[in-house]
């Protein structure tokens, strides 16, 4: 089966992954040099850079280590505007100053708008999380594509072009996709791409997200996660996405119509709710 087109934002190098926890804990350089140029010869075109609640002198500190390591933009990961200016203003762009070389800010959302202030610090292509609303989450196709319109106008009102501009319409695990989540973020990355307001922009999704907590494989083999996530590639690489924060180790692929993980995922978004549940668990346990 031919590989997925998808630009990987290898996700590693995050404080919520327990190993590398215990590398930033041990303040392990050389864990973090090596673990970083294995994701970058494994294909990644970003290196995410995320260190939770570690200070802004550390987030400097490991920036510095990765970009000693490697020339693969980086991608700055934190909620926390203190810690992405001391990124920003560290970040060496030795990949070069046009959009592919420029770090990615993940992620601005329209509870924390303020980070777009940080563009006259360095220029940056944010990732835009409209899956959350000014008064919280999103739970329609409307409002998200009205937080996708708010963050447009931001992104424009400070001089982002939308070729920089990355939207993630929210992935859910849909093992436990309740709300129908799925369906609302299929039906609106439809609406974005037919937009001509959204013309040039990108799209992604943390896709390791969108199986967690499901097993592995199933007891005839067919591995489980990676299939379904590569499903989810197949159905949505069409409307636009062309990135996502995800695992180098995985192996994506784009999967024919009769594949059963490509049935299952057709049959979810068709369904929704319990029904969609039960059929992941229908899928999974073979």
């Amino acid at each position: 089966m031919p590989k997925a087109p998808i630009s990987i934002i290898a996700e590693s190098l995050n404080d919520s992954v327990p190993s590398t926890h215990a590398l930033y804990e041990a303040g392990d350089m050389d864990g973090i040099r090596t673990l970083t140029k294995f994701q970058d010869n494994q294909g990644a075109v970003y290196i995410d850079v995320n260190v939770g609640s570690f200070s802004a002198d550390f987030f400097v500190q490991v920036i510095r280590e990765v970009q000693s390591v490697t020339n693969k933009p980086l991608a700055l990961d934190s909620p926390d505007p203190s810690l992405i200016e001391a990124g920003l203003k560290a970040y060496d762009n030795r990949a070069g100053n046009d959009s592919a070389g420029l770090p990615i800010l993940n992620s601005i959302s329209p509870l924390r708008m303020q980070l777009f202030e940080l563009y006259t610090v360095k220029r940056f292509r944010p990732i835009l999380l409209i899956s959350e609303g000014e008064s919280g989450a999103c739970h329609t196709v409307d409002e998200t594509i009205e937080s996708a319109k708010l963050l447009l106008s931001q992104a424009k009102a400070v001089g982002i072009p939308n070729d920089d501009l990355i939207f993630d319409p929210g992935v859910a695990p849909i093992g436990s996709d309740s709300e129908g989540n799925l369906i609302r973020l299929m039906e609106t990355m439809h609406r974005l791409r037919a937009d001509p307001m959204f013309s040039g922009c990108h799209a992604s999704v943390g896709l390791s997200n969108f199986t967690v907590m499901l097993p592995p494989k199933r007891k005839d083999g067919l591995l489980v996660r990676s299939s379904l996530e590569s499903a989810f590639l197949t159905r949505t690489i069409p409307l636009g996405l062309d990135y996502v924060i995800g695992s180098v180790r995985r192996n994506y692929e784009i999967l024919p119509d009769d594949h059963p993980a490509m049935q299952c995922f057709d049959d979810c978004v068709k369904l929704g709710g319990f029904d969609a549940i039960m059929r992941v668990r229908e899928f999974y346990k073979g």
